[in-house]
């Protein structure tokens, strides 16, 4: 029966005398197959096919029959999200290689703090500070000339906007990274990358369900980066020192501040972003996605869940670094924050290419592929408590593979749908051009 099916999918086969009954068909050496070729049938299915019937003594299949269109080699993307995109306007480049030479200053700044400050709670020389702020202004730079030269050739794409939003997603990390260099922050460098993890994802999700990327009067991309390499100038000229220490000797005026008990001035700042950027934020977020989802007729509870596999993420991270033996938030935030801001860029990257294929709204089973590492590292920090503190893998090797995991799946998203895109639609990618005349 099985070899019945397969023999279904093709066109000739030539199958020994012995092997005819088992297919059910007449007695003839030659058999002649009617092609039943689907379009999801797949080049591992046709390997396989092939190596079966080879194996049981028949001749090699004769594969020149079938058409390539025949085979589909999507992956992330189906032939729904693929008439979707070319509804798009395109004029055959894209201009992603000015937002990848942005993403990679933000690398760069990152590894200075890893070179001079492995657990961001030592002070670097001074000239890194200057290197941090220098370095972030050239990726606020170049990304906003990534837009403006998108406009000026009119080489504006989906992909264009999957490739942007996808780099400033991991942007998050680096500079999360780079300012816990700055300021010495310590294991508390996680809660900064968080402070800007939460509004990214919300607003992803609110331009999922509204089509518009609202961004009030004082933003982050804009404003908030200009503050941040800001304090790295600053920095440059105080020293990293005035930001661990507590915030009334850094900042005199302040020494008159009764009850607070004594807490570094990256505390304060870290606190004042969560009152007055996180939380009405977010805030705005969820009523605009409340509005359009009330005019719709649809479930908020099934928009909300779109939210689950982040927040799963956020709740695994912090379960394992509370269960931690060796402390990994503070030995080890760099492969801490790097792996976790892999995984939101994989979060961030499949809900921005749900929206541009047109999926349906409601969670994205896809999406909690980023998150199967956690049980198991979860597991191996538990089994510290039944071998006096030891875990059964050391940690650091655990946290290395997580950050492996996290960069692989979403380096084969990125490139698998960059692939996918240009071959389905005709485009290129990494390639600047020229104003037409």
């Amino acid at each position: 029966m099985y070899l019945q099916r397969i023999c279904a999918q093709f066109e000739t086969a030539h199958i020994p005398h012995y092997m005819i009954g088992l297919c059910g068909v007449p007695h003839p050496k030659t058999v002649n197959i009617k092609p039943m070729v689907s379009r999801s049938l797949s080049r591992i299915h046709l390997a396989f096919a092939r190596s079966f019937v080879l194996s049981i003594g028949g001749d090699d299949l004769e594969f020149e029959s079938f058409e390539e269109g025949a085979i589909d080699l999507m992956g992330y993307i189906g032939h729904h999200g693929v008439a979707t995109l070319k509804k798009y306007k395109y004029s055959g480049v894209d201009n992603s290689l000015i937002t990848l030479t942005a993403f990679l200053f933000l690398v760069i700044s990152a590894l200075l703090g890893y070179i001079y400050s492995p657990r961001l709670d030592t002070a670097p020389p001074r000239w890194v500070h200057l290197a941090h702020g220098l370095l972030l202004f050239l990726y606020q730079t170049f990304d906003a000339v990534d837009g403006k030269q998108a406009r000026r050739t009119n080489s504006s794409s989906p992909l264009g906007e999957l490739f942007d939003h996808g780099c400033d997603a991991l942007a998050c990390a680096f500079e999360a990274l780079a300012f816990g260099s700055t300021a010495m922050c310590g294991r508390n460098t996680f809660w900064f990358w968080v402070t800007a993890a939460i509004p990214f994802y919300l607003a992803t999700w609110e331009h999922f369900f509204t089509n518009t990327l609202i961004l009030p009067i004082i933003n982050g991309p804009t404003e908030g980066l200009m503050l941040i390499y800001i304090c790295h100038f600053l920095t440059f000229l105080t020293g990293a020192e005035w930001w661990a220490q507590d915030f009334r000797k850094s900042i005199p005026l302040l020494s008159w501040v009764p009850l607070i008990p004594e807490t570094p001035v990256y505390g304060i700042v870290l606190f004042l972003m969560v009152i007055f950027g996180v939380i009405p934020t977010i805030s705005s977020n969820i009523r605009n996605v409340h509005k359009v989802v009330e005019a719709r007729k649809g479930s908020m509870l099934l928009a909300l869940a779109m939210l689950y596999p982040f927040g799963v993420l956020l709740a695994g991270v912090l379960v394992w670094a509370y269960l931690s033996p060796s402390d990994i938030m503070r030995n080890h935030p760099h492969l801490l924050v790097v792996g976790t801001g892999f995984t939101f860029g994989f979060l961030v990257g499949r809900m921005i290419l749900a929206h541009l294929c047109d999926e349906p709204k409601g969670l994205k089973t896809g999406m909690c592929m980023s998150l199967l590492y956690l049980p198991f590292a979860i597991a191996n920090a538990l089994t510290a408590m039944l071998n006096d503190g030891v875990p059964l893998v050391d940690e650091h090797l655990v946290l290395l593979l997580y950050c492996l995991y996290a960069v692989g799946l979403y380096l084969h998203f990125a490139t698998s749908v960059i692939h996918e895109i240009t071959n389905a639609l005709g485009i290129y990618c990494f390639r600047i051009t020229r104003k037409e005349a």
